[in-house]
């Protein structure tokens, strides 16, 4: 799929690109005859990005468009904001298609900073805060990065992002600067330069993968399908300006950012809450204090706020969507938020590759309980194959294939993941084991009932058991490992670190202070480490993940 090949990078060695190339080099863009019909069916604005804040800006400019606990700015400045942001982007050398890495907490100069260097004609590379040394290098590398815009203080665990920037200068001399946004502080009369023509149909975000195999891919989203994406979700969501969205997840993430986020709620007027507490006490209180009527969490924290309840002084009664996704969900769990923390519950299946599943206000209770929705576009195309890659029976269960109006077309610079996540005309294929039914009240709506790609789903993080795997056996004392999932009340999986150890033990202390060493992010650390003598082998000789895993849920391993 794509044009250009890329650098070759395992967990241990980031290749170093030094000289910029050009945006669309690496770039897999929609063929001319779909495109053609999503501009026919008028689903593409053909408009940049940013123009979701300047039209909210005209149409409501005195409306509060984002609020954190420090500050808040209604439409029209935070328009102004983001014209001095380009400008003082511009100034510091900054050229349209120029890619920065964006690593900044839920705050309303998450909001400024991202729209500032859209105007800019930038595209920002969605990193998350638990990002560490060895994505951040691995993005840089791929995407060809010339800057990182960084908070200006540790964050609260005392992570020093400086620190890491400055390992990360001294790796990627393309890596020309390192800013905050107080350094795009620009004087009051600033204005942004007049940028040529934006094409539509270019990058305008590169979102970032949950890690299947190997580092986290880029993920090429169009001003077209992203600008569409935002729109529906929240149409499809019934969103009003009367509504206000709670953004308690990462920003960085498609799910609080488009889906429908910071950018649906502004496509309809209404203001955005961002909190980097996503606690029950802190985040109960922003509901009440601000009227919060939608937000979107992961399958656990929407389980402890639900259970909080119970005990919280302070209820979020004015919810009226709570959108609950990023892994599997039973009924009896769907049941249990639903009755406890809202009866606006509704869950949602998607990626940030593009296509977006989710049950709908109104849906039946036995829908909105049992499937993960159905497809939020009409142009959404779904297929569901066999290991063969043929189609099952209407309502067998299969991998989800998947194209549509705002599901990429290739990873960013990504030859070879192209050829494994792609079939000949274009679908996607997700990895997730899923049936569509084919009949009934729940006919047309999506039930997932597994995966196939090696991943372990940690409090809304996807992690790459590969590419842990790889960081383990760097470790002296680990001769084997397999990373695999376990069950768990608040994270829905935890990482275990499976080893045979070489000689000499250590502690999960000590192995996590070794992979926080290697930059290793703070989400795909293990959360437990068990010893084997050996690791089980299937019949033709792989680690048999499935039997370690029934051992340890058997009770027939310790963990340390």
């Amino acid at each position: 799929m794509s044009t250009n090949s890329s650098p070759r990078i395992s967990a241990a060695t980031v290749t170093v690109e030094t000289e910029p190339t050009s945006l669309t080099t690496g770039f897999a863009p929609f063929p001319a005859d779909r495109a053609e019909l999503y501009r026919a069916e008028g689903l593409w604005a053909g408009r940049p990005l940013d123009t979701l804040l300047s039209d909210a800006a005209e149409h409501w400019p005195d409306r509060p468009a984002v609020i954190d606990c420090h500050i808040s700015h209604s439409f029209a400045e935070l328009d102004a904001l983001a014209d001095r942001t380009a400008a003082a982007l511009t100034d510091r050398g900054i050229r349209p298609g120029d890619r920065v890495l964006l690593q900044l907490p839920n705050s309303c100069a998450f909001a400024v900073t991202f729209f500032g260097l859209l105007r800019a004609g930038a595209v920002p590379v969605m990193c998350l805060p638990g990002h560490r040394h060895a994505e951040l290098g691995h993005f840089a590398a791929v995407s060809g990065a010339v800057a990182l815009i960084i908070p200006p203080q540790a964050s609260t665990t005392g992570f020093d992002y400086r620190e890491m920037a400055a390992g990360l200068q001294a790796e990627h001399p393309g890596l020309r600067q390192v800013l905050t946004p107080a350094d795009l502080d620009a004087p009051a009369d600033g204005s942004a330069a007049a940028r040529g023509p934006v094409d539509p149909a270019a990058p305008a975000l590169l979102l970032v993968s949950g890690g299947t195999t190997g580092l986290p891919k880029l993920i090429p989203r169009t001003h077209d399908d992203y600008h569409y994406n935002a729109r529906a979700c929240a149409q499809a969501y019934g969103m009003t300006g009367d509504d206000v969205y709670l953004v308690a997840l990462p920003a960085g993430h498609n799910f609080p950012l488009g889906c429908p986020g910071l950018l649906g709620s502004m496509s309809v007027g209404a203001p955005t809450v961002f909190t980097d507490d996503p606690s029950p006490e802190n985040t109960f209180a922003l509901i009440d204090k601000h009227r919060v009527t939608v937000t979107g969490l992961v399958n656990a924290l929407a389980k402890m706020w639900a259970q909080a309840c119970d005990w919280e002084p302070v209820l979020p009664r004015t919810l009226r969507v709570v959108q609950v996704g990023g892994s599997r969900m039973l009924p009896e769990e769907a049941r249990f938020i639903r009755q406890n923390l809202s009866e606006g519950m509704g869950q949602i299946f998607g990626m940030a590759e593009g296509m977006l599943n989710f049950t709908r206000p109104g849906d039946p209770v036995d829908v909105v309980e049992h499937t993960q929705g159905r497809p939020m576009s009409p142009h959404d195309e779904l297929r569901v194959v066999d290991e063969n890659g043929d189609e099952v029976a209407p309502g067998e269960e299969g991998e989800l294939l998947v194209r549509g109006p705002y599901t990429l077309n290739g990873y960013y610079r990504a030859d070879d993941a192209n050829a494994r996540s792609f079939t000949p005309d274009g679908f996607y294929r997700s990895g997730d084991r899923v049936r569509v039914f084919a009949e009934g009240p729940r006919a047309g709506y999506v039930e997932v009932t597994g995966r196939i790609k090696d991943v372990i789903h940690r409090g809304g993080e996807t992690v790459s058991a590969s590419d842990l795997e790889e960081h383990l056996l760097t470790h002296p004392a680990i001769g084997a490992a397999a990373a695999v999932a376990l069950p768990d009340e608040y994270l829905g999986e935890k990482i275990c670190a499976a080893v045979v150890f070489a000689g000499r033990t250590i502690t999960l202390a000590e192995l996590n202070e070794f992979l926080d060493g290697r930059g290793v992010s703070a989400h795909s650390r293990p959360d437990t480490l068990v010893p084997l003598p050996t690791l089980p082998k299937t019949a033709v000789g792989k680690v048999d993940k499935k039997q370690i895993v029934a051992g340890l849920t058997g009770g027939s391993a310790g963990t340390s």
